[in-house]
């Protein structure tokens, strides 16, 4: 395994986004790799929960560490060759937490809509202005505020990120 140790490039995104994608190439095939996860997975020692599904892994945190912010690690295995696989992970919150934040994000999205055409119903009128205005700079303020929420959650999640990340390496032998 130290000959391929030289051979491994995390490739990330930026640090902007709220679910922070990799890549690795592995030079072993993808079925090694998933028996292996399969394998780790079902050791009662290991402080994390997960399933897999085809080439899809699913690692969370145990539920006695589990908060609002814990951090979901989905990886999909690829076969590139017979000999290379290719890790795809995405970090994330859990699929409840992530899905009510999009619906949020969704409502606010079509509310500054429905104020953007309200306030030009108004202004073609010629009547007061002033609730469709407000709305139409304090939604974007909420917006900004809920962007940050998440940056706050992915900060607070940020240690078991790094725990999830550590046992994929060392699930795949790096």
């Amino acid at each position: 395994m130290k000959e391929n140790l030289k051979l491994v490039i995390e490739k990330r995104n930026s640090e902007v986004f709220l679910r922070p994608r990799f890549s690795i190439t592995l030079k072993e095939n993808y079925k090694v790799i998933l028996n292996r996860f399969s394998d780790e997975l079902k050791k009662k020692e290991i402080p994390f929960r997960g399933n897999i599904i085809d080439e899809h892994v699913f690692i969370s945190v145990a539920k006695k560490e589990e908060h609002f912010w814990s951090p979901q690690l989905h990886l999909e295995i690829v076969k590139s060759t017979e000999e290379l696989s290719i890790l795809k992970g995405l970090f994330g919150p859990k699929p409840q937490v992530w899905t009510l934040f999009m619906f949020v994000h969704f409502v606010i999205g079509v509310t500054f809509l429905g104020f953007c055409v309200m306030l030009y119903s108004k202004i073609s009128l010629n009547e007061s202005v002033f609730l469709p205005l407000t709305m139409i700079i304090v939604l974007p303020i909420i917006w900004i505020v809920l962007y940050f929420l998440g940056k706050i959650g992915k900060d607070t999640g940020k240690n078991q990120m790094k725990e999830l990340h550590e046992f994929m390496i060392r699930v795949i032998g790096y």
